[in-house]
């Protein structure tokens, strides 16, 4: 059964557990006056998640459906919640809109630049384009300008049925959740360690958020900002050295 928790102001996590892999997949809903969804669920998890849903608002009036990168959890459920929100429109980073909606959504996708804002009514949502961050050449995150919640997809990925809000060491669980993964012969590797990385995960600290709505695991509520730079470091005694930057020729 889905737990529903409101985690921020108009923020409400709707949480579903699968025992057999001892995992939560978030998905977060804004009621405001142009209430978005980010992420979609698996088509299977839909039932589930709109019925949860429908107990904060009347799935037929969500305006915005966004996601961070192509996977079945973040996305999967699109064109069931566009077929019961007539006024919905997907919005994803510009290149998920050109190379994967173009063909998988049934309504036109809104591609967002860099900073672009979803105006929702109350709340304000500016893009950041995060490629490879946590994965996905598609990648980007939404950052709530005024209650400074991130929400960040597979970022601070945790395991097991957790509370819905946490202030304690959310990374510790993350480096619990990778090192599990890393031992695992098909999960290996789900995040990418590139040159970027850590520049990226600077400019998402640089917003200084407050909430981190995650998608796996426990929202975490504190200094955001310190988690997302000490979690450079934490890929990188990870899953090894940084790859160098490659010099211009010529």
């Amino acid at each position: 059964m889905a737990r529903i928790d409101e985690v921020a102001p108009d923020l409400y996590r709707i949480s579903i557990h699968v025992p057999q892999i001892d995992l939560q997949f978030n998905h977060f809903l804004i009621r405001d006056e142009e209430p978005l969804l980010f992420h979609t669920g698996m088509r299977r998890m839909f039932p589930e998640v709109r019925d949860a849903l429908a107990q904060v608002i009347d799935p037929s009036t969500l305006r915005w459906i966004s996601w961070s990168h192509f996977e079945v959890d973040e996305c999967g459920a699109l064109n069931e919640w566009l077929a019961v929100a007539p006024r919905a429109q997907p919005v994803c980073s510009e290149v998920g809109a050109m190379v994967n909606l173009a063909d998988f959504s049934d309504r036109p996708a809104r591609g967002l630049r860099r900073d672009e804002v979803i105006d929702t009514g109350r709340h304000r949502y500016r893009f950041v384009p995060t490629p490879h961050l946590p994965h996905g050449w598609d990648a980007g995150l939404l950052f709530e300008e005024t209650s400074g919640v991130l929400l960040c997809s597979d970022l601070f990925h945790q395991l097991g049925d957790v509370e819905p809000v946490t202030s304690s060491d959310i990374l510790g669980r993350w480096d619990t959740a990778i090192a599990a993964y890393q031992e695992h012969p098909v999960l290996m590797d789900y995040v990418p360690l590139t040159p970027a990385t850590r520049r990226r995960l600077d400019e998402l600290a640089d917003l200084q958020p407050r909430v981190l709505a995650a998608m796996h695991g426990s929202t975490f509520v504190g200094d955001g900002g310190g988690a997302l730079r000490a979690a450079a470091g934490m890929l990188e005694r990870r899953l090894g050295a940084v790859p160098v930057d490659v010099a211009p020729v010529g």
